[in-house]
């Protein structure tokens, strides 16, 4: 989304977008439950890093883990540049992220690596098709925060070599992925529904663009799409 700045000396001022009340409002929703995300990430994968069958795989999942906790700094120095409270950015957030991981808790190892890949992988595309609707400074942010931080080869490869070991793992594991899109994808659109400024910015406004029901079903149709890619790279079908 192109930026319109309004000048003051030489110093560039707020973007105009973020002067409008109810646009702030769904930048500090959508800065808060992307926070929130990144904690409860951290919190699972330091969970998860007790089913690891060997210590360097406990290790290379406490070192994703502390990935994930790393980026919680900077969404909560923006949200308190724009003066929000950062834990009551992300309060109301809680209930469906929760929701989702007790409806999600996985069984053993390979379940978590799937949950963590595909899982998150889903939520971070969701967040990066909002992003697109933001003031360039926030998108960057955003997208940012949602980079990979190396640990996909590792599941990758891990789930490819347990798959190798026990052919009955893969048919297991599918139906494991497919759960894990239908309640993302629920627990997404309840969070878009819940939180009239996350609706307004996908519906956009006079002076910025927005989804319509259209659009919409395009963007889920790309989520699906890049869930069925992490499935394929995992050796797994959606």
């Amino acid at each position: 989304m192109t930026e319109s700045r309004v000048e003051t000396g030489s110093e560039p001022s707020t973007p105009l977008a973020l002067e409008d009340p109810a646009y702030r409002e769904a930048v500090v929703d959508l800065l808060g439950v992307v926070a929130y995300g990144e904690i409860s990430a951290f919190e699972r994968l330091a969970e998860d890093a007790k089913l690891a069958p060997t210590l360097e795989d406990r290790v290379a999942i406490a070192t994703m883990a502390a990935g994930e906790f790393s980026k919680v700094a900077a969404l909560h120095r923006r949200l308190e540049a724009l003066g929000a409270d950062p834990f009551a950015a992300m309060a109301p957030f809680s209930d469906a992220i929760e929701r989702f991981h007790e409806h999600t808790a996985p069984a053993d190892w390979y379940e978590g690596l799937i949950k963590a890949y595909v899982g998150d992988g889903l939520a971070d595309d969701f967040f990066r098709e909002i992003a697109a609707y933001l003031d360039d400074e926030t998108r960057d942010l955003v997208v940012r925060t949602l980079e990979d931080s190396g640990h996909a080869a590792f599941v990758v490869d891990r789930v490819r070599a347990g798959i190798a070991a026990d052919h009955r793992l893969g048919g297991r594991l599918a139906l494991w992925g497919r759960r894990l899109m239908g309640e993302a994808l629920i627990q997404a659109q309840r969070v878009a529904a819940e939180r009239d400024a996350l609706s307004a910015l996908l519906a956009g406004g006079t002076d910025r663009p927005g989804l319509d029901l259209a659009a919409i079903g395009r963007m889920f149709a790309r989520l699906t799409e890049r869930h069925t890619e992490r499935m394929a790279e995992l050796g797994l079908e959606a």
